[in-house]
């Protein structure tokens, strides 16, 4: 299952009757469907498909889960793998009543859930600020650049974090389980988006940040963006929705919504239809006026032109299945993107805009944006961690310096184990920093790995977070490090369930010590921190 949790509001999963009776599946009662359905809509179908066909996760349909039985599912459940499984019972995310309940509603036929086109986004499309009454220049005296957007994911809210005072700022309400956060060319809007497919825009300018937008592109998404190409800064947003499968463009200013496009079609390696092709990261061209979008099942990047944004150009290039997250190499030009369940990198060379390789690597990459460094060997690298084991793979970027290293798996080194979810290092920093938030272990889960980026053979050090944080119960996950601006910070969160102390741990990149714990009742379940210059102008 998926490492998506939590809602502040429900969210149908599906629509029509509960099957209770599949052939061959436990009986279940209405309620203990109804509730199974959403907690697999929150927190499974992330990795395993709103129709359960797989992805990210294996898939789920009644004629797998059945074989298994009851007792295996409700222990694989429990538990976890260290291939990924977030071990939901052991971590008190889910009781032993809702993993019975879960492990009966997989063996029953998947439930289809309704479409989501132009009439429905239409509805709850709301400006609340109109552009002509935003204000004209800052207004607000915060230091934006080393603002951060941090993500309360079961709480459905986001908490702007001043990095230089360490204080909460606001809380602003969004759609729930906020998946990203991304920061408009001019680094004036913040965009964030929920895996209920609400976005949510916030104006940085005004006295106190301010929300002036929002509109549903479906019912479930996980990408959003924002046109950053030269003359179109702020022209455009976009967002990827897992369902129904398509994206969505809209105005820059107001998200006032334009054009709808779906992303179902043939798959690239057998070339069969598939009914849920989820789109996935999805990154804004700086070479030419364009989306770059990745549709995880059918295995294919989409080049969508905005220049005309009636008459949309797209551009298809096959990869391989099943595309999820990435980013830019340290120039800015090749997309790095994981396709996991291929356990292999492609890489999309923006300005000639066709694939350049497919690069082996290890299981099931799930690399965030990746990590750019420049390695004493090899030049230029990019780097991804694994759900699927411990390695990390280092694939050379530098076809101009160092031709025989690019596009190929340089290197990789051995971190504490799988379960991955995010790599992270800053063009400033010699570290690099490696989190395990779903290994079933928890003395992995709650910690992360340190590289010395001059002496990676070295192995690495252990930085205890969790420990740092010093919370006494809960789950106290550790996930995703981000820089401040200076680079000389690294942001953690520890992440414990909703009813439970979570926090946010700082360490001094130079010396790798505590430097601050912030703590407050409001900080309900952090995950994603984004700081706004980095985010911005995409540096990792």
């Amino acid at each position: 299952m998926s490492h998506a949790t939590g809602a502040e509001e429900p969210a149908p999963a599906t629509a029509g009757p509960a099957l209770m009776k599949t052939v061959g599946a436990p009986d279940m009662s209405q309620a203990e469907f109804d509730s199974s359905k959403e907690i697999y809509f929150q927190r499974c179908a992330g990795c395993h498909g709103v129709l359960r066909k797989g992805a990210t996760g294996k898939p789920l349909t009644p004629d797998i889960t059945q074989s298994r039985g009851q007792a295996y599912l409700e222990a694989l459940i429990t538990y976890g793998s260290p291939a990924g499984m977030p071990n939901w019972g052991t971590s008190n995310a889910l009781t032993k009543e809702q993993i019975t309940a879960m492990a009966k509603f997989i063996q029953h036929t998947p439930p289809t859930p309704p479409e989501w086109g132009m009439a429905e986004t239409l509805k709850t499309w709301k400006v609340l600020v109109k552009p002509e009454d935003r204000p004209k220049k800052q207004l607000s005296k915060l230091n934006l650049p080393n603002l951060f957007s941090v993500t309360l994911r079961d709480d459905g809210k986001i908490a702007l974090i001043d990095g230089d005072s360490k204080k909460i700022v606001k809380l602003i309400e969004t759609g729930y389980a906020v998946h990203i956060s991304r920061i408009s060319a001019s680094g004036r809007y913040l965009l964030v988006i929920g895996r209920d497919a609400r976005i949510d825009m916030i104006d940085l300018w005004p006295v106190e940040p301010t929300k002036v937008a929002e509109v549903k592109v479906g019912i479930e998404a996980r990408s959003v963006e924002t046109s950053k190409f030269k003359g179109y800064e702020d022209k455009y947003t976009i967002a990827g929705s897992y369902w129904p499968p398509q994206f969505t463009l809209m105005d820059g200013e107001t998200l006032e919504p334009k054009q709808i496009v779906s992303t179902r079609g043939m798959t690239v390696d057998k070339q069969e239809y598939h009914p849920e092709p989820r789109v996935a990261a999805i990154i804004a061209s700086h070479e030419w006026p364009e989306f770059i979008v990745n549709v995880k099942e059918t295995g294919k990047v989409m080049l969508v032109n905005y220049q005309d944004i009636k008459n949309l150009s797209i551009t298809y290039i096959d990869a391989a299945p099943f595309l999820h997250d990435g980013g830019w190499d340290s120039t800015h030009r090749y997309f790095m993107t994981a396709a996991n369940n291929s356990n292999k990198v492609a890489v999309i060379d923006s300005r000639d805009r066709k694939l350049t390789a497919l690069v082996d690597v290890g299981k099931t990459p799930h690399p965030g944006r990746g990590a750019n460094f420049e390695h004493p060997t090899y030049g230029p690298v990019w780097a991804t961690s694994h759900l699927g084991d411990d390695g990390i793979s280092l694939i050379g970027t530098d076809p101009l310096k160092h031709p025989q290293y690019a596009w190929k798996q340089v290197a990789s080194i051995k971190g504490q184990g799988g379960g991955s979810l995010f790599i992270k290092t800053h063009p400033d920093s010699r570290h690099l920093y490696v989190d395990t938030t779903l290994n079933p272990d928890a003395k992995l889960s709650q910690s992360v790995a340190v590289f010395d980026i001059d002496k990676l053979d070295a192995g690495y050090t252990v930085l205890p977070i969790a420990e740092y944080a010093g919370i006494k119960k809960g789950a106290m996950r550790v996930v995703q490090p981000e820089y401040n601006k200076a680079g000389d910070e690294v942001w953690f969160s520890v992440w414990s369930g909703q009813e439970d102390e979570s926090a946010l741990v700082v360490i001094d990149d130079k010396t790798l010590k505590l430097k601050t714990v912030i703590k407050d009742p409001r900080l309900i379940t952090p995950t994603g921190k984004f700081n706004v210059y980095n985010t911005q102008h995409d540096i990792y």
